[in-house]
């Protein structure tokens, strides 16, 4: 069974706090995983963001639909209670419940314009007009949590895609420069200063260059840093191992702006030598994470309310 959406889970949830008891958030979480027999992978899949569990963000956001329209109210942190008029809705034995439902009552309503009001910025809102889902839908209506990070990741990859457009069209010299930049804003090499004499200098074989592990010099990295056109295969890395060797390391760092064989990455696996692959995609997700010839246009933070601090209300 696929990961039910938020709307699907309103109804399931109400009737869990139909005995008109005391309910811990988490219990209902793992009690509706078990009715919609949800499978380990299932339960471990993450939002887009990677920031929670796309099964528990959404729970999350019925429970809190169903607070705005009044049908359940918040008893302390982490619980909550059905209220009369949630009562009342599970008599009328609804077959579902989601957005059009909430609509009847005034305080979603009033809930819904406030979001519209505040939409200026990126914020995802409920779809003004909703068809009735059936609970076998096979259209999830995703979170507005989940619709930010969506449009996130593809913001995202997109920058990485012109990235790497950008690198492969550089010259070889600004190549080199790129890659001391992006090691540097790592934490490696010490100074920019340090790694611009070391990177470039070496000569030997295999090898483009040589960078401090750390700002003291404790230990040092072998760089391998190409442009190239085709998969970068398993004689290369061969190569680069063997010159690790002749100069007694045992860490190094192959960086290209396209890919790797299978071969190549197995056979980095199993020698001795620490030797981290880089590709193209990934170089350009590194520079994005540094900042490394990009820079921050906006920042937007999802924020959740602070249950401990008003707790304190009473003291």
């Amino acid at each position: 069974m696929s990961i039910p959406d938020y709307q699907t889970l309103m109804l399931p949830l109400l009737r869990l706090a139909a005995d008109g008891s005391e309910h811990r958030f988490r219990d209902a979480v793992e009690q509706l995983a078990a009715e919609f027999q949800l499978s380990d992978q299932e339960r471990a899949t993450m939002l887009p963001s990677g920031t929670a569990p796309m099964f528990d963000n959404r729970v999350g956001w019925a429970k809190t639909y169903l607070k705005q329209a009044g049908l359940i109210d918040t008893t302390r942190r982490g619980y909550f209670r059905i209220t009369l008029r949630g009562t009342e809705l599970l008599g009328t034995n609804p077959d579902l419940i989601d957005a059009s439902t909430l609509e009847n009552y005034e305080e979603f309503r009033a809930f819904r314009s406030r979001r519209s009001e505040e939409k200026g910025g990126l914020q995802p809102d409920l779809p003004t007009t909703l068809a009735p889902l059936s609970p076998a839908s096979t259209v999830p209506e995703a979170t507005p949590e989940e619709l930010f990070s969506q449009a996130y990741q593809r913001l995202r990859s997109n920058l990485e895609a012109e990235v790497l457009e950008q690198v492969k069209a550089a010259t070889p010299a600004f190549f080199e420069r790129l890659v001391i930049d992006l090691l540097v804003a790592m934490g490696y090499g010490g100074s920019r200063r340090d790694a611009g004499k070391a990177v470039g200098r070496s000569g030997d074989g295999g090898i483009d260059g040589i960078i401090k592990e750390d700002k003291l010099g404790l230990d040092v990295i072998y760089v391998q840093a190409k442009r190239w056109e085709g998969t970068v295969g398993r004689p290369e890395i061969q190569k680069f191992a063997g010159a690790l060797q002749g100069q007694r390391a045992n860490k190094g760092v192959f960086i290209t702006t396209s890919g790797f064989s299978r071969e190549a990455q197995e056979y980095a696996g199993i020698i001795p030598s620490k030797i981290i692959l880089i590709g193209g995609e990934q170089l350009a997700a590194l520079m994005v994470d540094h900042n490394v010839g990009v820079s921050p246009v906006s920042r937007f933070e999802i924020k959740r309310v602070d249950s401990d601090y008003f707790e304190g209300d009473s003291v």
